[in-house]
């Protein structure tokens, strides 16, 4: 008997294998998901709501009535005040956007070419790639601080130096002018982020099979060739990430220009995160229009990365595909 009851217990070995670790995993990934849920998938409902309600100031906030598509109305009513607003900060984001981020792309390409072309063998490449990246480790909030001090008026280190080597006679007013306030602004978001988009681009041309490389290389074809015709085509799913990221992070650019400019000269630099939070923040507290617009430029962004994601996509030739049928 003592040994048929011995022989029925488990060892510690077989115990812990019969111990199921699955809900353990559910803890690890809750947090994530409460954090989600009440600071992001709420406020995205609650916007959604907010968006056909009459919640003009912070009384009506949470005691509001249902108005349908009026605020929408407003926001594609040429005869309203809001329109011209509106669609003037979208045009100033879409126009400092691609003044920052076609340079942005093909800075990081440039880049990732050489730092990944065999036959060039440049030194200090680990030291170049920090050097390029440090500027994306900084806050947007410093950067634009310390841009609006060096280009203040009169008195700053810029105006200074343009004065002792004679180039300027007079103190420049930067910022009262359209082309240098969307320019700065244009260049200080290249500066910050050309550097992350080379790192990612580093990272898809290097998971690319070496020895498509080499049978290039054997069958004679020069850097160039290389590039245009093996790497560029093949990393299409990392230009398209980049594309879509930079989409969404230059439709909704706050930070530098509200720091630099405040959406001067004359709202030229005003920005549609920007109106929102104008709207929203400032009297009178357009909750309503604040969150139509949100929801705007949610669907923008939304059509706008289909768009991008079709024009993207690999398509097989035709005879590839009738072949296939």
């Amino acid at each position: 008997m003592q040994n048929a009851s011995s022989s029925t217990q488990l060892s510690p070995k077989a115990k812990r294998k019969s111990i199921s670790y699955d809900k353990y995993g559910y803890l690890f990934v809750a947090p994530f998901f409460i954090v989600f849920i009440v600071f992001q998938l709420y406020s995205i409902c609650f916007t959604f709501y907010t968006s056909v309600t009459d919640a003009a100031g912070w009384d009506k906030i949470l005691n509001n009535q249902v108005i349908g598509f009026e605020n929408f109305r407003q926001l594609f009513d040429p005869s309203s005040k809001i329109f011209n607003y509106f669609w003037g900060s979208l045009g100033n984001t879409v126009i400092m956007w691609l003044f920052n981020f076609v340079p942005q792309l093909g800075m990081a390409l440039l880049l990732a070419s050489w730092f990944t072309d065999s036959r060039l063998r440049l030194k200090f490449q680990g030291g170049f790639k920090v050097l390029i990246f440090m500027p994306n480790i900084i806050t947007a909030a410093t950067i634009g601080m310390l841009f609006m001090s060096l280009f203040s008026y009169p008195v700053a280190p810029v105006n200074t130096l343009l004065q002792q080597f004679g180039i300027s006679s007079a103190p420049i007013e930067y910022f009262r002018s359209t082309p240098i306030s969307r320019g700065l602004i244009s260049f200080l978001q290249w500066w910050m982020w050309y550097g992350n988009t080379m790192i990612i681009m580093i990272a898809g041309i290097l998971g690319i099979n070496p020895s498509l490389f080499e049978a290039s290389l054997v069958d004679g074809c020069s850097s160039r060739q290389v590039f245009w015709k093996v790497t560029l085509p093949l990393i299409k799913p990392i230009l398209l990430y980049n594309l879509v990221t930079s989409l969404v992070g230059g439709l909704t650019m706050f930070d530098i220009p509200h720091m630099m400019t405040q959406g001067g000269p004359n709202d030229t630099t005003n920005t549609v995160a920007r109106f929102i939070y104008t709207q929203g923040f400032n009297t009178p507290n357009n909750f309503n229009i604040a969150s139509a617009s949100s929801v705007v430029l949610f669907i923008i962004i939304v059509i706008c990365s289909l768009i991008l994601s079709a024009i993207m996509k690999d398509r097989e030739p035709r005879a590839v595909r009738r072949a296939a049928k």
